[in-house]
């Protein structure tokens, strides 16, 4: 899974802000400041580490057992449920301070330099609050999903020389550098200390898998409780096909054979208790022409929690599940680029965020620790790409600089590299906007 956190340039002489998490909604001011704004995309969520994630495929009802974990793939939402006010706002609060500490890991590389900044904004378009402190605005904006922080270079209210050593366009590429990428360390940082404080409080999960699928819960008056089917029903095979151990596969298996089977039996091979016998059920059409039984769907799979004994131990948990979700990330990037055509689909914005972790704070402590921790790295590895828009691509910018001794490219070719990238990001987020929003179920029943 990717988390598309972009950087809008450190350029002095363009402004731009970005919404985060693919909600790209623009806000040009009229006057020039640099800006280090963040819009997040979410290209696909990753699937985190083998021993620590129990995968889960929503299906329908969309609450968790106790117990379970949450598997962060795009391929379960293909019905997004927000569930309860309660659980979306400490989804929007996990996000915000991960934006938080991203913005202030920009925030203090520049302080510490003794670099100018003027402002330091949470949110995106009007002001809802704010307060000065040392020459820096303090504001919470209207739309929650992002932030940035805001350079006087080319202020034209700003009573600073346009020379002064200490604004950031006049200092050293080293000097700019390690502001732009301390927003990236600033997440690094904070995924191995959540990471961390799972390991010391509630332990890593181990997992143990079996064959079939398992149906956590059904929902009433659907297809699956009308035709026989129970909470607790382990499916071990579905139109003559044996389900493995696999996980997700053998999930993907039933979702798909489901979807391609509106209003035609399906056949279930059914373990309850110590009984093995077959069940039909009769998919519901949905208002996408696919089938659906409303049931949840997960690996059969059982887990148990594994403490660290001792301080060497606890290190090598911490760093094991560090690099197992790192990886995953990885390899998600890896795929959307790769095989985009097959991953377009799954590209999920800021609605189906939200969402997601709505669902993990329902679940439990740990998904909502790993669903932080997850964010953090993806945001981190998002804004190492070389592209416009994201930190990596000022960085790029920079290193061209230096390349060529120092001289930097002409406004005008800057601006262009940097508008091209955040103007995409932007259409790219509105997109998914819709997309996701037209994904809720309560979208979807109105519909």
């Amino acid at each position: 899974m990717l988390l598309n956190i972009s950087s809008s340039p450190i350029s002095h002489r363009n402004p731009h802000f970005l919404s985060n998490f693919n909600n790209p909604i623009s806000y040009f001011p009229r006057r020039s400041k640099t800006h280090l704004s963040k819009s997040h995309l979410f290209p696909k969520f990753t699937p985190l580490s083998n021993q620590s994630l129990k995968n889960r495929v929503l299906f329908g009802n969309k609450r968790c057992p106790d117990g379970e974990r949450f598997d962060f793939r795009a391929r379960a939402i293909s019905g997004i449920d927000l569930g309860s006010f309660e659980s979306v706002l400490e989804a929007i609060a996990v996000l915000t301070t991960i934006i938080v500490v991203h913005e202030s890991g920009h925030f203090l590389a520049a302080s510490l330099q003794g670099i100018h900044v003027s402002k330091f904004a949470i949110g995106f378009g009007p002001i809802l609050a704010k307060f000065d402190y040392n020459n820096v605005e303090y504001s919470l904006r209207a739309f929650p999903l992002g932030g940035f922080v805001g350079f006087p270079d080319n202020d034209p209210d700003s009573e600073i020389p346009i020379d002064d050593e200490n604004l950031l366009k006049n200092r050293p590429t080293l000097d700019r550098s390690i502001v732009v990428s301390a927003g990236i360390i600033a997440n690094v940082i904070f995924a191995y200390a959540i990471i961390f404080v799972q390991v010391l409080s509630v332990g890593l999960p181990v997992q143990e898998a079996f064959p079939g699928v398992l149906v956590p819960e059904v929902k009433t008056f659907s297809a699956a409780s009308r035709d026989g089917l129970l909470s607790g029903d382990v499916i071990l095979a579905v139109d003559g096909a044996q389900l493995s151990k696999t996980g997700p596969d053998a999930v993907s298996k039933i979702v798909d054979i489901v979807k391609r089977n509106p209003k035609s039996d399906v056949l279930f091979k059914v373990e309850r208790g110590n009984k093995d016998f077959d069940i039909r059920v009769t998919p519901d059409k949905n208002f996408d022409g696919t089938g659906k039984i409303g049931v949840q769907l997960s690996p059969n799979v059982r887990i148990t929690k594994v403490r660290p004994r001792n301080i060497p131990e606890t290190f090598r948990f911490v760093g094991r599940e560090f690099m197992g979700l790192s990886s995953n990330v990885l390899d998600g990037l890896k795929q959307t680029f790769f095989n985009f055509s097959q991953t377009a689909s799954k590209v999920a914005g800021p609605v189906a965020i939200i969402a997601v972790g709505a669902e993990v704070a329902r679940s439990n402590i740990d998904g909502l620790y790993q669903f932080a921790a997850l964010l953090n790295i993806n945001l981190a590895v998002i804004n190492l790409l070389p592209l416009p828009a994201l930190d990596g691509g000022t960085l790029a910018l920079i290193l061209l600089e230096a390349v060529r001794g120092g001289k930097k490219l002409p406004v005008e070719v800057e601006q262009g590299i940097m508008s091209s990238g955040i103007m995409l990001v932007i259409f790219l987020g509105l997109f998914l906007i819709v997309k996701d929003t037209l994904s809720l179920d309560f979208i979807k029943e109105m519909l």
